[in-house]
C-alpha cells in the first residue's frame, strides 16, 4: 500500500511540473514594427513606416524586428501594429517558438 501511494505520489508531481513548465511567463520585447517581407532591414525608399505600410498591402505580415539581436518575431495579432507601423514599440506577450502571442504593444522611446 505504501509502495503504491509512493508512486502514485511521484506520478502526480511529475505531471503536475509539466503542465508548469510548459506555461510560459509574459515577457517585454524591444524593436520596430516590420514587416514580413523586408524583416531587419527595409528595401523600399521612403522610410521604415512607408515600406512596412506598402509590404502589409502587398500581402506581408507586421512583425517585431529586433536590431539589437538579430532576431525577427512574427506577431499573433494583426491589428494592435497597424498605428505604430515602422516604429519603436514595446511589446508584451509570452513566446512560442519565433512568434509572440501579443498582450499589448506601447510606443518605446
Amino acid at each position: 500500500m505504501n509502495r503504491t501511494f509512493t508512486l502514485l505520489l511521484a506520478l502526480l508531481l511529475g505531471v503536475g511540473m509539466s503542465f508548469g513548465a510548459t506555461k510560459s511567463a509574459s515577457k517585454t520585447f524591444v524593436g520596430e514594427i516590420s514587416d514580413s517581407m523586408c524583416g531587419l532591414k527595409h528595401m523600399m525608399p521612403g522610410g521604415a513606416k512607408a515600406c512596412t505600410d506598402e509590404c502589409v498591402k502587398a500581402g506581408a505580415k507586421y512583425v517585431l524586428a529586433d536590431q539589437a539581436a538579430k532576431k525577427v518575431y512574427g506577431l499573433s495579432d494583426q491589428e494592435k501594429p497597424k498605428q505604430f507601423s515602422g516604429g519603436k514599440v514595446k511589446v508584451t506577450g509570452t513566446l512560442s517558438g519565433d512568434t509572440i502571442q501579443v498582450t499589448s504593444i506601447t510606443a518605446a522611446q
